[in-house]
């Protein structure tokens, strides 16, 4: 297994993160993708993808942080990337839910990433919460762009899914799915996601897998076992069969090998 989301740049994991990785490779998940919110996390995580193996990283700026784009940062991001590629642009896209940045300032934190996701042939790492419409609307410029791009920590309806499924998005699942209080639609949604557009991931250490038990307090990769049972078990398919679908699709997407 590949965890495509973690969220590395958290004091849980930076502290030890040997032990992290070692918990994470005993527990099967062969690999994770770190997820950057800025600059500055883009730097980071950058920088640990180059010692360890098997750490690959996202470069971008989430909805949240639009507010820290500024009329300089797609050259400041380009430079990172010509340092050393990411495997995707991201987390971005738009977050109208809290509007931590404005919507003006989302989209234009968001269209500027588009155009490096361009420049560079990469993946876009989307992030969406109460913004569907405009989301789709956005990405229907950007067709090419969006059959290879990915949905990360779908949680929506199925008349969401099939809308992203119609671009051609691939679909990243979090121990959401897990959640018997908020996750009804996202796993009825699960039977129509179609095997070679699922991937999944953790989103650690935040959306804990609530069929864990003991239940711990903090997410971790080594926990994407949880979410690739419950996958596989809505889907109806072995759980060897999840798991050879969703690192293929992991690998080709994000250009990537374990």
């Amino acid at each position: 297994m590949i965890d495509i989301g973690v969220n590395l740049n958290h004091k849980m994991f930076l502290d030890d993160l040997n032990t992290t990785l070692l918990d994470m490779h005993q527990a099967g998940v062969k690999g994770m993708i770190c997820i950057a919110s800025d600059f500055i996390e883009s730097k980071q995580i950058q920088e640990l993808s180059q010692v360890h193996r098997n750490i690959w990283n996202t470069l971008g700026c989430h909805p949240h942080q639009a507010k820290t784009w500024h009329a300089d940062s797609k050259r400041h991001f380009s430079a990172l990337i010509e340092t050393a590629r990411p495997v995707a642009i991201g987390e971005t896209g738009l977050d109208f839910n809290r509007n931590y940045s404005t919507p003006n300032e989302q989209r234009y934190a968001f269209n500027e990433q588009i155009e490096l996701a361009y420049d560079y042939q990469l993946p876009l790492y989307l992030h969406e919460r109460d913004a569907h419409t405009e989301m789709i609307a956005t990405l229907s410029k950007h067709p090419e762009l969006a059959q290879k791009s990915v949905v990360h920590c779908f949680t929506g309806s199925q008349a969401e899914l099939d809308n992203y499924l119609t671009l051609g998005l691939y679909i990243g699942v979090t121990g959401w799915v897990c959640d018997e209080r908020r996750g009804a639609d996202l796993q009825a949604s699960i039977p129509h996601i179609p095997l070679d557009r699922l991937l999944i991931e953790t989103d650690a250490p935040y959306l804990l897998p609530r069929n864990i038990r003991p239940r711990p307090k903090k997410n971790h990769p080594k926990y994407l076992p949880w979410v690739a049972q419950e996958v596989a078990r809505l889907k109806g398919i072995s759980l060897d069969e999840l798991i050879k679908a969703t690192t293929m699709n992991t690998e080709t997407l994000f250009g990537i090998s374990v």
